[in-house]
């Protein structure tokens, strides 16, 4: 009886349903940066810990980045991979989300393509 107990047990905490710690509503910011001079602008948005940041950098290069978010207690450390127009290439990303409020957040991340860039969104 007490194998059947334990064996039961263990079945039931190994295919319970755990708690859901993403957000499965997106969270959208927009980001202004610079980059030689020159202004550069991106809007995104991040759901279930992954990203996707549209931007156009100087030279009216637009590209996509897709983001992912690692999580970590307070912040959002984030890395990214995105491809740009007008021989732009590749691009690599990464930056920090940090929540302000409850409802917003801010942040700063680095593109090797549009620059320095500062964030700043809403959680819904």
């Amino acid at each position: 009886m007490q194998k059947i107990l334990v064996v039961a047990v263990s079945l039931v905490a190994l295919l319970a349903p755990s708690r859901v710690n993403s957000q499965l509503i997106p969270q959208p910011w927009v980001s202004v940066g610079v980059n030689d001079s020159d202004a550069t602008f991106a809007v995104g948005a991040r759901a279930v810990n992954w990203g996707v940041e549209l931007g156009k950098a100087e030279d009216g290069a637009t590209g996509v980045d897709v983001l992912k978010f690692i999580r970590v207690p307070v912040v959002s450390p984030y890395v990214g991979l995105g491809l740009y127009s007008a021989d732009k290439g590749v691009a690599f990303s990464g930056g920090v989300q940090v929540g302000a409020t409850d409802n917003v957040f801010v942040g700063v991340g680095y593109n090797t393509i549009r620059g320095i860039n500062g964030q700043v969104g809403v959680r819904f």
